[in-house]
């Protein structure tokens, strides 16, 4: 483990204070996790304090089933191979909506003067409506981030002068990246000659049952 890292994670903890909720060190990269309530400030002492002058990066996560493995890879199994057809219809909604720390909000900043990098990670408080503080004012280039965060997690930032979609169309229904969000989609659209317009339909694209590559250990050969 770098002493760099080791003496990076040292100065954030007594800059921060309390408002570090935990800190690690995996890979030599320090990702630290901040209360939604302490985070606006937080992130602007890290760019006035310590230097971490340029946001390289800012993405939601969604957490539903995290570590639960459909298939295997190096041995067949029996279940998994419709994963992409029927495990979101299964999807208990209520219970995905009670999940607490469903979902995150991570930082990735760069210190270009001291050549440091940190992740912060930020769980907003509530599943059913994702909410976060805009960081915008600390740097702009959050304005196209939280747009994307929010079109593709429906993660709303507070104080975001434009949240609007940026990736899907502006009448897109639900959130693409959620991992309840169904494979095929809810809606697609074409282009109506006789309306002579764009219109919605329900998806039309009929189910698969696509079956992964199972990789096997090769068996000595007899001959």
């Amino acid at each position: 483990m770098k002493q760099s890292v080791l003496d990076l994670q040292s100065n954030v903890n007594k800059e921060l204070g309390d408002s570090v909720v935990s800190s690690n060190i995996a890979l030599d990269e320090l990702t630290i996790e901040v209360a939604p309530s302490n985070a606006f400030n937080a992130l602007k002492h890290l760019r006035d304090g310590l230097g971490f002058e340029q946001l390289i990066d800012l993405c939601g996560v969604d957490y539903l089933d995290y570590g639960q493995a459909n298939w295997e890879t190096m041995t067949a199994v029996n279940s998994g191979f419709s994963r992409g057809v029927f495990d979101f219809a299964e999807d208990d909604s209520s219970e995905a909506d009670s999940m607490e720390r469903r979902f995150a909000v991570v930082y990735h900043l760069l210190s270009v003067s001291n050549n440091q990098r940190i992740r912060v990670k930020v769980y907003p408080e509530t599943t059913q409506m994702p909410t976060v503080d805009s960081v915008m004012d600390i740097w702009s280039v959050a304005n196209w981030f939280e747009r994307e965060a929010f079109d593709l997690f429906g993660i709303l930032f507070k104080g975001h002068p434009d949240l609007r979609r940026i990736l899907t169309d502006y009448g897109f229904v639900g959130h693409p990246l959620r991992k309840d969000f169904p494979l095929v989609g809810n809606v697609e659209m074409r282009y109506d000659a006789d309306k002579g317009r764009v219109i919605y339909e329900p998806v039309s694209i009929e189910n698969r049952v696509n079956v992964p590559r199972v990789i096997r250990k090769q068996s000595p050969s007899n001959v």
